[in-house]
């Protein structure tokens, strides 16, 4: 078994939980006011989503498998906006919560920066992915 044999919300629910323990990841001071993208009206209402995001960011760099780099998981995290009588229009994330998520991430050992012949971005290290897997089980 893997994380693929297990529910999404399920795997997201059990990482944060897991990263909550780990010291390097706490929530910055600036997180419980901040909004999560220009398409959002208010900051989000559960208490732990910056853990919620980390575990999903972590699951992202799982199912890649590849170098990602902070602006195409912004599209990722992004979102429609009402524009009132006008029509929608996508806006991208915040691409500080994705970079201080990735810092954080790096600090705890489960992701690297990759910078070898024009391939720029994080990977997860080994210790991310079985961090991840012993969750799938």
């Amino acid at each position: 078994m893997g994380i693929y044999d297990i529910q999404v919300n399920e795997l997201i629910k059990k990482a944060s939980e897991e990263l909550k323990k780990i010291d390097v990841m706490k929530a910055p001071e600036w997180s419980r006011f901040v909004k999560t993208g220009t398409s959002k009206e208010r900051p989000p209402v559960d208490r732990d989503w910056w853990y919620a995001r980390s575990a999903s960011v972590l699951r992202k760099l799982y199912i890649y498998n590849s170098p990602i780099g902070v602006s195409k998981l912004r599209k990722k995290y992004g979102g429609k906006k009402n524009l009132g009588h006008k029509p929608e229009r996508t806006y991208k994330g915040s691409g500080k919560i994705i970079r201080t998520i990735f810092q954080q991430l790096e600090k705890a050992g489960f992701v690297k920066q990759l910078d070898k012949k024009g391939r720029k971005g994080r990977i997860l290290t080994t210790k991310g992915k079985s961090f991840l897997d012993k969750l799938g089980k």
